[in-house]
């Protein structure tokens, strides 16, 4: 985990969340096959033909251990539901990234790569013994540029360049999970930064000063970075939303089917969240395209599924 994280905040690296995925996912398998190792728990794939075991192993001849999906997926993983749905998304993603590039991810996921490092310190204490834990590496990062709007702004442009079957996966994966669970700091750990002026000796010391999330400071500072993050959001129009959808792999999808697609879906209401109005013109938000082609691959899944299940014509 350590090399993952080196790797992460260097800033000559490349691959920065494919690295840090990969890496990741190797640490947390070996943690979790240690635990299962000293509770005697059989962590080997095997089929059992008669009385006797019989391993499946590799085409190199060893024996195949439980991958890091399976771990997760048995009752007897110590983890908890969160840090889980944490896995299985960092799972998913790697099967995203493995075979192409995705630029933005860095920023856009960085909060669920914190959640995956701060839980692996945490469960390799509770289940391997507080002298393993990784609290005496930890370290701030430092920066190149000024964390202002127009750095902000950059962040923002980089993400929109991340494929479209990406976000997709990103909001199926999300909208299968509960308010709490997005919200669990096991899931996401997401931390506000803002710059203060110092006001008393030491503090100017510190690149970084905790308060409490409850303090008026608090309060007023996240009330102001809410009123900036619905300022910020890059818009679309209709026409951008279906050349998305197209280059997506929905080739049929043109004007008509979206705005039928709106309308049954009730898009424009404001509530929900998927766009604005600007000068008496509607604009989406990206949120609407992941929503979209999360939607329709359902739709194309079911169909699909529907085709294969329906029995064979009886001839006459």
């Amino acid at each position: 985990m350590l090399s993952a994280v080196q790797i992460y905040n260097n800033p000559l690296m490349s691959f920065k969340s494919e690295s840090f995925i990969v890496l990741a996912m190797i640490a947390w398998t070996y943690m979790l096959h240690a635990h299962f190792r000293s509770k005697r728990v059989e962590y080997r794939y095997f089929t059992k033909p008669g009385k006797r075991k019989k391993f499946i192993r590799n085409p190199d001849g060893s024996i195949r251990y439980w991958d890091l999906s399976e771990c997760v997926s048995k009752e007897v993983c110590p983890l908890d539901a969160n840090t889980k749905n944490n896995l299985r998304f960092l799972i998913g993603l790697r099967h995203q990234v493995e075979h192409k590039k995705a630029a933005g991810l860095d920023s856009y996921l960085s909060a669920r790569y914190q959640a995956c490092a701060l839980n692996f310190n945490h469960y390799l204490k509770e289940l391997h013994g507080k002298r393993y834990g990784l609290d005496q590496s930890l370290a701030l990062s430092l920066q190149f540029a000024e964390l202002d709007h127009t750095q902000s702004k950059l962040i923002k442009d980089k993400e929109n360049l991340i494929p479209d079957e990406i976000i997709s996966y990103v909001a199926a994966f999300d909208n299968r999970l509960t308010v709490p669970e997005i919200e669990s700091e096991r899931f996401a750990y997401r931390l506000l930064f803002t710059r203060v002026v110092a006001k008393r000796k030491g503090q100017a010391d510190r690149v970084v000063e905790f308060i409490d999330p409850k303090s008026d400071m608090a309060k007023s500072i996240a009330k102001d970075y809410w009123v900036k993050e619905e300022t910020e959001k890059p818009k679309l129009s209709a026409t951008q939303v279906v050349q998305k959808l197209k280059a997506a792999g929905f080739r049929d999808f043109g004007m008509h089917q979206h705005t039928q697609f709106w309308k049954a879906h009730d898009g424009k209401n404001p509530d929900k969240g998927f766009g604005t109005t600007v000068v008496k013109s509607w604009y989406w938000y990206q949120n609407w395209v992941a929503f979209v082609i999360d939607e329709l691959t359902k739709a194309k899944n079911a169909e699909q599924a529907a085709g294969q299940a329906a029995p064979a014509a009886v001839p006459d």
